[in-house]
């Protein structure tokens, strides 16, 4: 059977705009916290403002997922491109004109927020735009693009920035959004019009009881989805973030540019997660998905032994990077596969709200884990390797509940069939 296409037109269009929008958002995360802790010094401020900056993102993505499957997709991303190009323009010009600190924290929150918002439309698009045998393929697409950005955000905001300041980032950045809102104008995304004659807090209101209502009632197999993401996020993506510069430059010894390579490594290791889920399309379903947890946790062993066994910096290093490596590859295969299979079994004007959630959850799951590795790792110094082998357990629990509720959605879609015959 032929497969549909999946680049036409208007996919072409979504992904090459993603490409230049995410670019210059990831540039910017890296560059405006680095210019605030240059600038004042502070690294209690840093953090501070860093923690601020997430607050938007959890408030505006749910809300996000409600205007994603109320308004026009299309016209959201253009507006919030056209917006973060002002933005930044308007950043740029009150550096030095305003007070720093308030200037570069709203800017920050802004620009979380306003990601926050615009990843449930383009979610949320990916139904319509991809043909049903291609979800999974066109959900690999957009994973790649994401992480080929934090692959190259941070590289090229280091180089600009360390080479000509914060200003030409700045102008840089706006010219990405421009470009990109450009682009969007002319893609063509179907749309139904759902009109309420409510006003819009008590629409919101009303679309997250109605898409609470299909999850429980209809798919309450995807809130098992969704809490295995944010157990997974919870032991895995927050473990990563806040181990991995504790151990390589305070438990190893070893300097930033070690830290640079090893982070490195992990965006190319979920870049090639995105590059083997299209590969692999089709044949990557919900019911082996736990697997790639399994092997998630099961690369966290050889980095705990390797820091128990008292392995040399250099060795242990390798171990680390390696590992996490394959981690962040079977994580990214793991993502695309819960993606594709949300969207397919969310009716399309739930989608956003749907997938808003998982987003959500995932935000507010992933703090409250780098909050308890650090005070694991801070306890537990010199011992840090058991840290590692606890969250394998932990990921490897959860890996064998992944595999429970695949099996029992399996069974209940027995069931339904051999009622319906």
């Amino acid at each position: 059977m032929t497969r549909g296409k999946l680049f036409h037109r208007d996919f072409t269009l979504v992904v090459v705009g993603q490409i230049i929008s995410l670019l210059g958002n990831a540039v910017l995360r890296f560059v405006l916290p680095l210019y605030l802790l240059d600038v004042t010094g502070s690294r209690s401020l840093f953090g501070l403002c860093s923690a601020a900056a997430f607050a938007p993102m959890v408030v505006l993505t749910p809300l996000g997922g409600v205007v994603a499957d109320r308004l026009h997709k299309q016209r959201i991303m253009v507006v919030l491109d056209f917006f973060t190009c002002a933005l930044v323009a308007l950043t740029a010009l009150a550096l030095g004109r305003l007070p720093l600190v308030p200037v570069l924290a709203a800017a920050m929150m802004l620009l979380y927020g306003i990601s926050g918002a615009y990843q449930p439309a383009v979610q949320a698009s990916m139904p319509l735009l991809c043909p049903p045998d291609r979800l999974v393929d066109g959900n690999a697409v957009i994973n790649q693009v994401s992480a080929l950005s934090g692959l190259l955000g941070p590289l090229l905001g280091s180089l600009v920035y360390g080479a000509f300041g914060v200003t030409p980032v700045l102008a840089g950045a706006s010219a990405c959004f421009f470009a990109s809102a450009v682009m969007e104008l002319f893609i063509r995304i179907p749309h139904t019009p759902r009109h309420t004659g409510t006003g819009i807090w008590r629409t919101a209101r009303a679309d997250l009881a109605e898409s609470g209502h299909f999850l429980r009632r209809e798919r309450p197999v995807i809130l098992k989805y969704i809490a295995l993401v944010c157990a997974f996020n919870l032991l895995l993506s927050a473990l990563l973030v806040v181990s991995m510069p504790v151990l390589i430059k305070q438990t190893l010894g070893l300097g930033d540019t070690w830290y640079g390579v090893n982070q490195t490594a992990m965006a190319a290791g979920s870049l090639a997660g995105g590059l083997a889920a299209g590969l692999l399309g089709a044949r990557l379903t919900v019911r082996r998905s736990w697997l790639t947890l399994l092997v998630c946790s099961a690369c966290l062993v050889p980095m705990g032994l390797c820091l128990l066994a008292g392995l040399g910096a250099a060795g242990a290093f390798a171990v680390l990077t390696a590992a996490g490596f394959v981690l962040m590859a079977c994580a990214a295969l793991f993502t695309v596969t819960m993606l594709a299979h949300i969207q397919s079994q969310t009716p399309a004007e739930l989608v956003g709200k749907v997938v808003s959630l998982l987003l959500t959850v995932s935000l507010c799951a992933q703090p409250l884990g780098q909050a308890l590795y650090g005070v694991l790792l801070e306890r537990l110094a010199g011992q840090e390797g058991w840290v590692l082998l606890g969250a394998a357990c932990g990921a490897a629990a959860v890996a064998l509940a992944a595999r429970r509720a695949a099996q029992s959605a399996d069974s209940g879609s027995s069931r339904c069939m051999a009622e319906t015959s």
